[in-house]
């Protein structure tokens, strides 16, 4: 009995579906560039008077100001047309965060770090204008 149930299993297990293969990780996305910077990097874009940032990874946009008022969106990714990438995001309740990037360099006008990149922020029913780099940039590199 003890074999014939043993042998019912081994066919059993010999129809089942085989486990399915390993995927292989996912490939990097292929740069998207915009004045020498990969667009698809972490990326910080900040101002001053007022001061205000927005920290940029592929998954999220995160606008903040020094008092802790903040949005957060899923990041679209750019809209690049020229020397242009446009972000145009909305937070979970509607309200738009849109982020500029335009190919020139800029100074944030209180020290003499150079970014690669002039920003524009659309962040609730304000204008901003500021800078921005690669976050690992920033970090790399202090300020004067």
């Amino acid at each position: 009995m003890r074999a014939a149930l043993a042998l019912v299993m081994l066919s059993l297990a010999a129809c089942s579906e085989p486990a399915p293969p390993a995927q292989a990780p996912a490939a990097p996305a292929e740069p998207v560039m915009l004045g020498g910077v990969d667009l698809n990097q972490p990326l910080r874009v900040l101002g001053t008077e007022p001061f205000w940032s927005v920290e940029m990874t592929p998954e999220a946009l995160v606008y903040s100001t020094p008092e802790g008022e903040g949005l957060r969106s899923s990041n679209p990714g750019p809209t690049v047309q020229g020397t242009t990438a446009v972000y145009a995001a909305a937070t979970a309740d509607g309200t738009a965060l849109v982020v500029t990037l335009i190919a020139t360099e800029c100074s944030d006008g209180m020290s003499d770090r150079v970014y690669p990149l002039t920003a524009r922020v659309e962040a609730a029913n304000e204008t901003l204008n500021g800078c921005a780099a690669p976050i690992a940039q920033l970090n790399s590199s202090p300020a004067p």
